[in-house]
């Protein structure tokens, strides 16, 4: 197994650990800065690494279509190609396929889909998709290919994806094999059906994996419809293993995630936002598009641990926004991925003393949630 998952401290359903791989510790609760492309949006890798971040995240899909798996692999793999030497999670292109349904077209042996690049054809199965992932790009986490559906889903709909996505499950964890330095998630399926949801769990805790995703949230339902889902759906996936929730999302979500039991999580929403001028601050979000900040000389957010966070003023920075400088772009995301690495390490903290309640009650205030 690729990975060793050792609990730390729990506090209700909220758990703190280490998830430990051969390139480095993943301190759970844990926030992945989303590398789509070989890179975070933005910043440089040492800029990533400098906010605390101890893993990132890679897409299958659009590595698969440029530069290329194989492209990738002949330049040392993805840690070497992108400079980044800790952990890296690579996702599957099971969401791709959901978000770009209307060129894709899904079987029981693979999904075909045209590239939103030059519509040339690709053609991805459960096998091709691990060896991508653990052959190619060197993951260090390698998640199964998925169906995954949008919301609302109409229970047959999400049964059938549900199955689907167990019986891929199956095949990604036959192709996986054994492999002492790399692990290999399964994903929790079935919309916001419990019983789908408790027979998903039952059919991956059957098939075996290193650690367990929930997926197919944060696809339309909202917040409050994903914490009722959350409520359930951590429980029935092992206590022993890490618990990673795809696509998620906002600062509150994160907490109210963590509250119910979860360990991992990823968002584009960090990097997207500040590209459009908003950050994100212990006191709430904040757009410094408005004109309010035009002659704020105060800080971002000096709670943040982070030069972006400290160093400039809310002044220049609404200026280069309304400027449409690309240092603004840079600042933001900087001071945004800092801001969620504080807030998962804050939560680290406040479960090992036993008072994440308090602490989830205060950030609900302090955020106006």
């Amino acid at each position: 197994m690729g990975l060793e998952f050792t609990l730390h401290a729990t506090d209700g359903r909220a758990r703190t650990g280490v998830i430990s791989t051969p390139r480095g510790e993943i301190r759970t609760p844990a926030f992945m800065p989303v590398g789509t492309a070989a890179t975070v949006k933005a910043l440089t890798v040492d800029q990533v690494a400098q906010t605390g971040a101890d893993i990132i995240l890679g897409n299958t899909y659009h590595l698969m279509l440029r530069p290329g798996p194989e492209r990738i692999q002949r330049l040392g793999g993805l840690h070497r190609f992108m400079r980044w030497d800790r952990p890296i999670l690579t996702d599957s292109g099971g969401f791709q396929v959901m978000s770009l349904s209307g060129i894709s077209r899904v079987t029981e042996e693979a999904v075909t889909f045209s590239s939103h690049i030059d519509g040339s054809k690709h053609v991805l199965t459960p096998e091709r998709s691990i060896e991508i992932q653990a052959d190619r790009l060197g993951s260090d986490i390698v998640m199964q290919l998925d169906e995954c559906v949008s919301w609302p889903a109409e229970r047959d709909r999400a049964d059938a994806a549900m199955k689907l996505s167990a019986r891929w499950g199956a095949r990604s964890k036959a192709a996986f094999g054994a492999r002492e330095a790399q692990a290999l998630f399964g994903i929790q399926q079935g919309s916001t059906f419990e019983d789908l949801r408790r027979e998903s769990a039952e059919r991956l805790i059957e098939i075996g994996f290193d650690g367990y995703a929930i997926g197919g949230l944060a696809v339309g339902e909202g917040h409050q419809a994903m914490c009722e889902v959350l409520d359930y759906a951590p429980a029935m996936l092992p206590q022993d293993r890490p618990r990673y929730l795809m696509g998620v999302g906002k600062p509150i979500d994160l907490v109210e995630a963590v509250w119910r039991g979860l360990d991992m999580f990823d968002c584009v929403l960090p990097t997207r936002a500040g590209r459009h001028g908003q950050a994100w601050t212990w006191s709430g979000p904040i757009n410094l598009k408005n004109a309010r900040f035009a002659e704020d000389d105060a800080p971002l957010d000096e709670a943040v641990p982070c030069p972006a966070s400290r160093d400039y003023s809310r002044a220049y920075l609404h200026h280069l926004i309304r400027a449409d400088e690309i240092l603004g772009k840079t600042l933001l995301t900087w001071h945004n991925i800092a801001f969620y690495q504080a807030l998962t390490g804050a939560m680290r903290t406040a479960i090992a003393q036993g008072r994440f309640d308090a602490f989830r009650a205060d950030f609900h205030a302090r955020q106006g949630a």
